[in-house]
């Protein structure tokens, strides 16, 4: 797990056993929770005395919140959630990737920007391996044609942006202006995402269908299959330096899914494994099924099935 990085705790970066802590989060906008920095003293101080890689949520509160002000003074209290990605703007998600870019070249950090979401942001990357970007599955697989359809249950910060946006980051993956895929899991309960903007909690649970996911955009020749097991399985065991992962090989731990392609099924409720117990994917079918996964060499899921007295090992770094 990071370290989360608030404007109080900076001093503790200096004592963080590198083999334990992968990395330093930092929330340079304000998004679920109450981790913003946004003290700029503060933001000095974890740019140079990281000893890590610091994995940055990037977008600027000030813009947010001016547009969230003017958005509630023409469409009332709790704005309509097609709106979210005009309140949390291209613009606002720029500002803040590109001063975090600024930061960490002054400083030499290794800087890793979560869920990059607009093609404008892509202009960063790429060009200097200390610095490198992460794109997530709602990103990939929704854009703004979506809320129509889906409403709150695509509402995530950064937002989802447009057909373009979605595009681009797609073709990132396969440039390596994009370096790794997450999934920025947020289970939150269905009574908590009701609202519209200002209302409807942010966030939404991606786990369990990431994978399908993203073969479904290598069948559509998105990227190839390998670009996938780069981009969730290679990289980021290289970023963090995990100790005998994100590899099959010998002598490294057995962590494997077995897929089977041309296997149509359908998400429904009663299949979601995340206690949240819905998904934005209901509905959708997919052609990829997972049916067993090895974590440690240990038949953990088998074909719906999940043992549940097995616990994993705790991870080892660098």
């Amino acid at each position: 797990f990071f370290f989360g990085a608030t404007n109080s705790n900076t001093d503790a970066l200096q004592t963080l056993d590198r083999h334990v802590v992968p990395g330093v989060k930092l929330f340079m906008g304000a998004s679920t929770g109450n981790m913003l920095v946004d003290s700029d003293d503060s933001l000095h101080k974890i740019f140079s005395n990281a000893t890590m890689p610091v994995m940055v949520h990037c977008e600027d509160t000030g813009m947010i919140n001016a547009n969230m002000t003017e958005a509630k003074s023409r469409y009332g209290d709790d704005p309509d959630v097609a709106l979210h990605p005009l309140i949390r703007s291209e613009e606002a998600c720029y500002a803040s990737s590109s001063r975090a870019v600024r930061m960490a070249r002054t400083y030499g950090t290794r800087l890793h920007v979560a869920h990059v979401s607009t093609a404008k942001e892509l202009e960063l990357f790429g060009h200097d391996g200390n610095i490198t970007a992460e794109a997530v599955i709602a990103h990939l697989f929704f854009s703004d044609e979506d809320y129509a359809r889906l409403g709150t249950r695509i509402k995530c910060n950064p937002a989802v942006k447009t057909a373009y946006d979605r595009s681009e980051l797609r073709k990132a993956l396969s440039s390596g202006a994009i370096s790794t895929v997450g999934t920025d899991h947020a289970p939150h309960l269905l009574k908590d995402k009701e609202g519209g903007c200002a209302r409807a909690a942010s966030g939404m649970p991606m786990i369990q269908f990431s994978l399908v996911s993203m073969l479904e955009l290598a069948d559509k020749g998105v990227f190839t299959i390998e670009k996938v097991v780069e981009k969730m399985a290679h990289a980021p065991a290289q970023m963090y330096e995990i100790q005998n992962r994100g590899f099959i090989r010998k002598g490294y731990q057995a962590d494997l899914v077995l897929v089977r392609p041309g296997s149509e099924w359908t998400v429904t409720t009663d299949c979601i494994l995340s206690k949240c117990k819905w998904s934005p994917l209901e509905g959708h079918t997919f052609d990829w099924k997972v049916e067993k996964t090895f974590v440690n060499g240990h038949l953990l899921y088998n074909n719906g099935e999940i043992d549940e007295t097995y616990r994993g090992q705790e991870l080892r770094f660098r």
